[in-house]
This record gives structure tokens, C-alpha cells and sequence, in this order.
């Protein structure tokens, strides 16, 4: 008996899905092998988004990531030899976590303009919202996804980009296209058998984008500490705050294999978004987007 084309259109089962995953992230060529003489911190020139100008409608700095490497360097804290440059996450590495939907839709300019919150990049050619904006991104994702390998093998590692808590397998926000922590998350779990993660996110803004993606994961515990009267202000990702926590309650009650910690400059005094003030804050660790340590 023949098969209904309405059989050979059905989605895949679960199970084949996760199949289909865990080959995605085995065949990945994200995780490469570093040379011992360079330091775990990443970073590459091409994370910082320069879009004719128009980067600078938004009020988060797009060019953050090459100062704070400049001046990481100039003040001989690291010498730029050392600095690890990251592989570019190619769309197969991209959907191990997001579906093809969602990254067909990047292919819209307009979409991306209101991911990223720059109307004006809407109406650029979307082969320029490609190079300029999406590459960046997809050059940072890489970056975090090696900065746990790294950090697994070094005890600890930076991504001096990436950290993007704002955007779901399924959703993209708040000037964050690509769900990095989720993906190197899962990378973890099969690359380096790693099955229980804490993620601390200390940027002044809820991290709605991984709270959502880990919402029925008993492997993820997360610890999120951030302003509540501003973006994104999603109470439906706020549902599965169970408790309130203080830090060592949560090390009694889950202990990590790793810690993906979430650090943001908007914590900063006088940060035009955060609108907090930090009375201690190491001024490395503060500039750090997204940092990994294995414990």
C-alpha cells in the first residue's frame, strides 16, 4: 500500500528529533581543539555590529565587545596572541535549538529590525542585515558554545560576547537574535556529558529567553537577579520562579557540574538601561557578557 502524502509530510517523532539533534552537535565543528599557550578567553573582531550608523538608534552599545578587548590588551592584562577566536555558528548548529521557522524569519529585515529594536534596519537589503547584524551574532554564539568546552577542560573560561537571555528557542528580543545560552547548554550535555548546569544571570534584565527554554528541565537550575520594573517584564517566564533564593540555598539544593554565569554592563551606575546601581563590581568581570566556569 502506497504512503498518503499527508504521511510523508508529518514532523518527525520525538524521538527522531533528538536523533537528528544530538548529530547536529556531534558533527558540529564549533568545539575544535585549542593550543595550551592560548588563555580561555574568546573573542573575535568580528563581534562588534557596525550597520552604516544605524546601531547606534539603540542605546545598547554594539561596540562594547572590541573596547573592552582594546582596552584588556592595552592595559597588558591580556596579550591579544592569546585571545581564542571562535568558529561562526552555522544554521545546522543554530537548529539544534531553534526550529527552521524561526530562522526563516531572519531572513526578514523587518523582523530582524524589531528583534534588534532599529526600525530603520528594516529597510536594508536583508544580504546586509546578514553581514553586518546576524553575522556578529552568529560569531558570538560560536564563542560561547566553545567557552564551556574550554571551560571544561581550563576550570574556567569568558566569552567576552554572547550571553543573549532575551531570546527563546522560538523567539528572538531585546537586541538578542540568537538563544546562546541554550544552545551551549545543550552542546554540554551531549559533548561533555554534563547533566546538571546552574545558570546565574546577574544582568539587570530578566532573563526571560533561557527561563523559558529550561522551564521543565530538572538539569537546569537558574539564578536570576534583576530589576523588575523594566524589560521585558514577561510574567508568563516569571511563572516558574518557585522561590525565592538566596545563593546558598541553591548550592544545597543543587549542586553543578557547571556554572554558565550571565554578567552585564547595565548593572553598571548610570547605565541607561538597567537603572541600577552596583556597589561592587570587578570591572573584568562586569564588561564580560557571558562567562562559564566548570565545578
Amino acid at each position: 500500500m502506497g504512503t498518503s502524502s499527508s504521511s510523508r509530510s508529518s514532523p518527525p517523532s520525538i524521538e527522531a528529533a533528538e536523533v537528528l539533534r544530538r548529530n547536529r552537535i556531534i558533527s558540529s565543528k564549533l568545539y575544535f581543539d585549542v593550543n595550551p599557550s592560548k588563555v580561555p578567553v574568546i573573542y573575535s573582531a568580528s563581534y562588534d555590529i557596525a550597520a552604516f550608523g544605524l546601531e547606534k538608534l539603540h542605546p545598547f552599545d554594539s561596540s562594547k565587545w572590541g573596547r573592552i578587548c582594546h582596552f584588556l590588551t592595552k592595559e597588558g592584562v591580556l596579550d591579544k596572541n592569546s585571545i581564542v577566536e571562535p568558529l561562526e555558528a552555522s544554521r545546522d548548529d543554530l537548529l539544534v535549538v531553534h526550529p527552521d521557522s524561526y530562522l526563516e524569519c531572519l531572513k526578514s529585515s523587518v523582523n530582524v529590525s524589531m528583534i534588534i529594536e532599529v526600525p530603520p534596519v528594516s529597510m536594508l537589503p536583508n544580504c546586509l542585515v546578514q553581514q553586518k547584524v546576524l553575522h556578529p551574532f552568529r560569531m558570538q554564539v560560536g564563542g560561547s558554545i566553545l567557552a564551556v568546552k574550554l571551560a571544561k577542560e581550563r576550570g574556567w573560561a569568558i566569552n567576552i560576547g554572547g550571553g543573549f537571555h532575551h531570546c527563546s528557542a522560538a523567539k528572538g528580543g531585546g537586541f538578542c537574535v540568537y538563544a546562546d545560552i541554550t544552545l551551549c547548554i545543550q552542546y554540554s550535555f551531549v559533548r561533555l556529558n554534563i547533566s546538571r548546569v546552574m545558570i546565574i544571570d546577574l544582568d539587570a534584565h530578566q532573563g526571560n529567553g533561557h527561563g523559558t527554554d529550561f522551564s521543565d528541565d530538572q538539569r537546569v537550575y537558574i539564578v536570576d537577579m534583576y530589576n523588575s520594573q523594566i524589560y521585558p517584564l514577561d510574567y508568563e517566564a516569571r511563572r516558574y520562579i518557585d522561590q525565592k533564593i538566596e545563593l546558598l540555598v541553591a548550592r544545597n539544593q543543587f549542586v553543578p557540574e557547571l556554572i554558565v554565569y550571565n554578567a552585564g554592563t547595565d548593572i553598571l551606575d548610570g547605565d541607561p538601561l538597567g537603572m541600577l546601581k552596583c556597589l561592587v563590581v570587578d570591572h573584568i568581570i562586569a564588561c564580560a557578557k557571558a562567562t562559564v566556569r566548570s565545578v
